[in-house]
């Protein structure tokens, strides 16, 4: 085996003649071999809404038929047994298959000479390692869809970070941003450092909706995110958020007020984990006292470095709001007030305050304020 094969990273086309929808199985290859540290399948596990058992034993209506091969999840007994859906994956034998990459890519162009940076499985002729850019060479131009699973496989993330000496990247940068896959997709990017184990398992049951012809391709941004979970900032879901409105800002971290001055970044962070909660709707860091460090954002660790930092600009959006928070907090403090009495009709004397006319009808004048209405016979009960 040659270390050099398929390590390029220039954009990868499909081979034609791309594959129709309306599938009623699908094989996941999820492969965790980049540089990672599994994280994002142990998140995976805790996923409800719905959970990844329910997706492989056939419980969720509409999806085709799903055998998912994850190290981690497999039943298989490991070794070749465990490999072989890759290799007739790799030949072409395997066909519709979503290929799942879990951790950064790393440049294999920048090893002078014998080695490689991270492997999965060995050829089998020659007994060498074979290279996790081997396998998205062989596997993602055949794949019906390609999804990053996490931050490192989206963007690089932490292995990718300045002063690395792997090279790593994210999986569209290594095959090209213009990469579509054999459904005409382009990378699916779900970041997170690790998942959020529903918002993976979202996105990826619209994947199988739209193979099995139920739904149609998924909505993705500029970076290839889900717009419907990443189209809002940290900020616009945390429940925080109005202090920071109020120009009230925590000091340390046990408050509960807005964390932007003790390094918290959600003002500028894409991300629903604090509406979203982590597992069972429960946690998301803000929600539980911890910081934003934008683990979800392309420039994840470097544009958010060094954490725990008041973020630049901090300051002056703090110091632009305080005068504004400062009156709004003072004027609903005295509507609070206001909104903490009860009305003075609530008493227990001998006369009825609070309004009610018994006499009032909605045709009644001025004038026939206090007076009996005349009595009317509309009919006569036996």
């Amino acid at each position: 085996m040659t270390t050099d094969a398929g390590t390029t990273g220039t954009s990868r086309q499909p081979e034609p003649g791309p594959q129709p929808h309306g599938f009623d199985e699908v094989h996941i290859l999820w492969i965790s071999e980049g540089m990672s540290c599994d994280g994002d399948t142990v998140s995976l596990t805790a996923a409800g809404q719905p959970a990844i058992e329910d997706v492989v034993l056939g419980l969720v209506p509409g999806l085709p038929k799903v055998n998912l091969h994850n190290k981690v999840l497999s039943p298989s007994l490991g070794g070749e047994d465990f490999l072989a859906p890759y290799r007739a994956a790799a030949r072409g034998e395997l066909a519709p298959f979503i290929l799942v990459i879990e951790g950064s890519v790393p440049n294999q162009n920048i090893i002078e000479g014998d080695g490689y940076w991270t492997s999965f499985g060995n050829d089998p002729e020659t007994g060498q390692p074979l290279t996790l850019n081997w396998w998205i060479d062989q596997l993602a131009p055949k794949a019906w869809a390609v999804v990053a699973a996490g931050t490192c496989a989206a963007y690089g993330g932490i292995h990718a970070m300045a002063g690395n000496p792997t090279g790593s990247m994210g999986l569209a940068d290594y095959l090209g941003w213009d990469f579509r896959s054999q459904g005409a997709l382009p990378v699916v990017n779900v970041p997170g450092c690790p998942i959020q184990p529903e918002n993976f398992m979202e996105t990826l049951v619209w994947v199988l909706h739209h193979a099995a012809g139920s739904a149609p391709p998924p909505p993705l941004d500029a970076m290839l995110r889900p717009q419907w979970i990443f189209g809002k900032t940290v900020h616009e879901g945390c429940d925080r958020a109005a202090y920071y409105e109020q120009g009230d800002f925590a000091k340390d971290y046990n408050s509960p007020k807005c964390e932007v001055k003790v390094g918290c970044w959600g003002p500028v962070v894409n991300c629903n984990v604090p509406k979203r909660g982590w597992m069972s709707g429960v946690g998301g860091c803000p929600n539980v006292g911890g910081i934003c460090i934008g683990c979800t954002m392309p420039g994840f660790p470097d544009a958010f470095m060094p954490f725990m930092d008041e973020p630049p600009g901090g300051s002056l959006s703090s110091m632009l709001i305080r005068p504004y928070g400062a009156v709004i907090r003072r004027l609903r403090g005295i509507s609070n007030i206001a909104a903490n009495r009860e009305p003075r009709w609530h008493h227990n004397k001998s006369e009825l305050t609070s309004g009610y006319d018994p006499y009032w009808r909605p045709d009644h004048t001025p004038h026939d304020r206090g007076r009996r209405p005349r009595a009317t016979t509309r009919g006569t009960h036996t």
